[in-house]
């Protein structure tokens, strides 16, 4: 976005290119320096030589920026506005270090943490300009985008379901429940790190792309990996979604349907915090049952609780959950996104 809306030149260092290729949906022939979609990549490699040329150096997700980098960077005049990209968080106290500088302790260099959130005192989250427009476009022709993109016929009173997680060792006890429903269930599940327990559900190792099972009410359906764009109009397209970590997550409340978030699990339990802070924001106002039925399911699927005693609440609340996940959508947007703020911030002080 930083590109294609704010017109600004950005270059990206990776230690790890691989991903990026998977998550635009291609491959690259070359590994080295290129261009992708107007952006610079480099691989994460020395000399960092060309930092000397950037107004402004952002170090994401706790990646330390190396000793070569940060020696050309304090040699300039001025030196370069240095940005921390933090993680996401729901937390009360970002607001408080949101902003905040830390000096080098030899360097004359100082850094600034920058903390992404879901309120007007934060960094914001990512929402291209256009993304509710697109996505309001689309709904009407939702279905039959699923049933093309699928290959499968599904038909309209089946509930529909993406699932897209980590390892979810109780996922067979939700999918005996499923399977035993009253209405057709469909669970379209991308490629990933839970396909193997969603495979132990049929007494098999594994799952492979495009491979459709069935079992009672139950129907699952293995896609591959996509895009970003495809990805959005699944979750567009189905009635609940499953998402993970970080940016799925902010792509389900944008897609404006009920979803369930799988925080990335940590030692000792110290995401279960991060999970109880969004939790309290996201149904601040949903009234009960509702938001009983949602605390309860979404603690169960990060380990706190039992996944088949927690979903018939959360069934019975999918109406309101709906409702709610639509207004959660218009309400978020009307703040300045992560890629604005981002820009504005590094321009206040450059």
């Amino acid at each position: 976005m930083l590109v294609r809306h704010h017109r600004k030149h950005v270059r990206i260092w990776l230690d790890a290119p691989q991903a990026l290729t998977k998550i635009l949906g291609r491959e690259e022939s070359e590994v080295g320096h290129r261009t992708i979609e107007g952006v610079e990549v480099l691989p994460w490699l020395p000399p960092f030589g060309s930092v000397s040329e950037d107004d402004v150096v952002i170090e994401a997700f706790s990646c330390d920026l190396p000793d070569d980098a940060l020696s050309v960077m304090a040699a300039r005049t001025p030196p370069p506005r240095w940005i921390n990209l933090e993680y996401l968080s729901a937390e009360d106290w970002i607001e408080e270090c949101h902003g905040l500088p830390s000096p080098h302790p030899r360097l004359p260099l100082v850094r600034q943490f920058f903390f992404p959130g879901f309120t007007p005192a934060t960094g914001g989250v990512l929402r291209e300009p256009d993304l509710l427009e697109r996505r309001n476009r689309f709904r009407d022709s939702a279905r039959a985008w699923l049933n093309r993109h699928t290959g499968c016929d599904i038909s309209t009173d089946a509930w529909v379901i993406s699932l897209f997680a980590y390892a979810q060792p109780d996922l067979t006890q939700l999918m005996r429940v499923w399977a035993a429903s009253s209405r057709p269930v469909w669970l379209v599940v991308p490629a990933g790190r839970v396909v193997p327990d969603v495979a132990r559900h049929f007494g098999l190792d594994t799952l492979a792309v495009g491979e459709h099972r069935s079992s009672d009410a139950l129907n699952v359906l293995i896609l591959p990996f996509t895009d970003q764009d495809t990805y959005d109009r699944l979750l567009w397209a189905c009635d609940l979604n499953f998402v993970r970590g970080e940016d799925s997550f902010m792509r389900a409340q944008w897609a404006g349907k009920p979803f369930v978030w799988q925080i990335y699990p940590q030692e000792e339990g110290t995401h279960l915090p991060k999970l109880e802070a969004f939790l309290s924001r996201y149904v601040n106002q949903l009234a009960d049952p509702s938001s009983h039925a949602l605390r309860e399911f979404w603690r169960a699927w990060n380990g706190v609780g039992d996944l088949a005693a927690t979903w018939s609440a959360m069934a019975a609340s999918m109406p309101a959950l709906a409702q709610h996940a639509e207004q959660w959508g218009d309400t978020l947007a009307k703040q300045e996104d992560l890629a604005g703020q981002l820009v504005s911030f590094s321009e206040s002080s450059v």
